[in-house]
């Protein structure tokens, strides 16, 4: 049995260093494997969650889409959408919310950690906690579940969410009879979870990333912004806790990485390296930053692949919706 792997990307923000070796390489390198069936999308009803500035979220989806494309995903192979454009997706949700129990979206890491923060606060535990944020983990899971994915990558705060949808499907088999497939979530240990400017995880909450597509001066400025120690040129440094090394090691050869280490046993300046890692950075994302330009300035392509990828999202997703609607029993009655 072939795998269905699913990967999405929330619609927030501009796509970032952290963004692209966390989760678009990887499913780039993926999607040229004809023989895999891989679904990639824009998670826009996601991003309402966390963004209610509508211009923004239409920003961040146009330039999401001219990412992936540019960086190669082949959209012949795999299925490239945008969740909005997926109708059964919501009514797939709602037909799971009522399989979903209270309880388990209580246990719900966001969840949690909002109401300790409102706790934190004395505030009412839901102050300011909408019904999106609360029921994220069964969209989530109407995501997972609408194309039978067996397999979806994601970080390993992640995981929680993959197993709640695993719980409802096997909560839904049990009651109606067998329909999704559980899925299982998949961390790769190996791909890199990019530090920010500011030595924290790389994140769009915490303001410093490093976006992906900047011209080289601002790259390049960027770069400068990363936080280091006060050592003197000369003096050895620890490679394992620079920033500026932990993405040069995303970005390098196993010998390039080898090779800066022992710069770094040397004392290698700050500003040198720096200055290195700029040129291996812009080296390998300038032809796709060119092409990016050209995508970006030319929106009927970018809706061309997301219709391509709609209509292929729902010659699986219409069929699956009729065998759920069976199956609880919202029939015709002819």
């Amino acid at each position: 049995m072939t795998d269905t792997v699913l990967t999405g990307i929330t619609t927030t923000g501009t796509p970032h260093l952290g963004n692209y070796v966390g989760a678009i390489r990887p499913a780039v390198e993926a999607s040229q494997d004809s023989t895999q069936k891989s679904f990639y999308f824009m998670a826009d009803f996601h991003a309402l969650i966390k963004c209610q500035d509508p211009d923004a979220v239409a920003q961040s989806s146009k330039e999401i889409a001219a990412t992936w494309l540019a960086l190669g995903l082949n959209t012949d192979n795999a299925v490239f959408y945008r969740q909005s454009d997926i109708p059964e997706i919501p009514e797939l949700m709602w037909v799971l919310s009522c399989m979903t129990a209270k309880g388990l979206m209580n246990r719900a890491h966001a969840y949690k950690a909002a109401v300790q923060a409102n706790l934190d606060e004395q505030l009412d535990a839901d102050a300011a906690v909408t019904m999106g944020l609360f029921s994220y983990p069964v969209l989530m899971a109407a995501d997972i579940l609408m194309f039978n994915a067996t397999k979806v990558p994601v970080g390993r705060d992640q995981i929680q969410h993959v197993e709640m949808a695993r719980d409802i499907a096997a909560r839904f088999n049990h009651h109606y009879g067998e329909t999704f497939a559980l899925p299982s979530a998949v961390v790769d240990d190996n791909v890199a979870v990019l530090q920010g400017l500011d030595g924290r995880k790389m994140s769009k909450s915490y303001n410093n990333t490093i976006p992906l597509f900047l011209p080289e001066k601002k790259l390049k400025k960027h770069i400068n912004k990363i936080k280091t120690n006060l050592l003197e040129p000369g003096e050895p440094k620890d490679a394992d806790s620079s920033t500026v090394f932990q993405i040069w090691e995303a970005f390098a050869t196993p010998e390039q990485t080898t090779s800066m280490r022992k710069e770094f046993e040397n004392g290698i300046a700050w500003g040198e390296a720096k200055k290195q890692l700029f040129e291996l950075i812009n080296e390998q994302i300038a032809p796709a930053r060119a092409r990016y330009e050209e995508i970006i300035n030319d929106p009927a392509y970018i809706e061309s692949e997301l219709a391509k990828g709609a209509e292929r999202a729902r010659s699986v997703a219409t069929p699956l919706l009729d065998k759920v609607r069976s199956a609880v029993g919202i029939r015709t009655y002819r």
